[in-house]
């Protein structure tokens, strides 16, 4: 019942900007997260918030991402700064815990490259 929809994706140059929205239907209010999967490498968390409004990010990203959502909206956003080659990704939203984890939906491609 819950669908997940990421956007927003898209090819940047090294030190661009790029804003990703999830669109979140058919669940409660739940803590939100913002991960990604770069070839080679393992799905890994980036970002989350939680219902209130509390965030955390990996080291990785941390003063160049930010997570927020609109519960009016029923939508997480992540905003993305000062991009790096190694951003490269498909970026998926789910919720935070895996106890509770979602369906993956189809996720968006970030390409960071010159």
């Amino acid at each position: 019942q819950v669908q997940l929809v990421e956007s927003g994706g898209g090819l940047v140059q090294p030190g661009g900007s790029l804003r990703l929205s999830c669109a979140v239907s058919g669940t409660g209010i739940y803590a939100m997260g913002w991960f990604r999967q770069a070839p080679g490498k393992q799905r890994e968390l980036v970002a989350g918030i939680t219902s209130s409004g509390t965030t955390n990010y990996a080291d990785s990203v941390k003063g160049r991402f930010t997570i927020s959502r609109d519960n009016a909206k029923n939508t997480v956003y992540l905003q993305m700064n000062s991009l790096k080659p190694e951003d490269t990704a498909v970026y998926y939203c789910n919720r935070q815990s895996a106890f509770i984890r979602a369906p993956w939906g189809q996720g968006t491609q970030v390409t960071v490259s010159s």
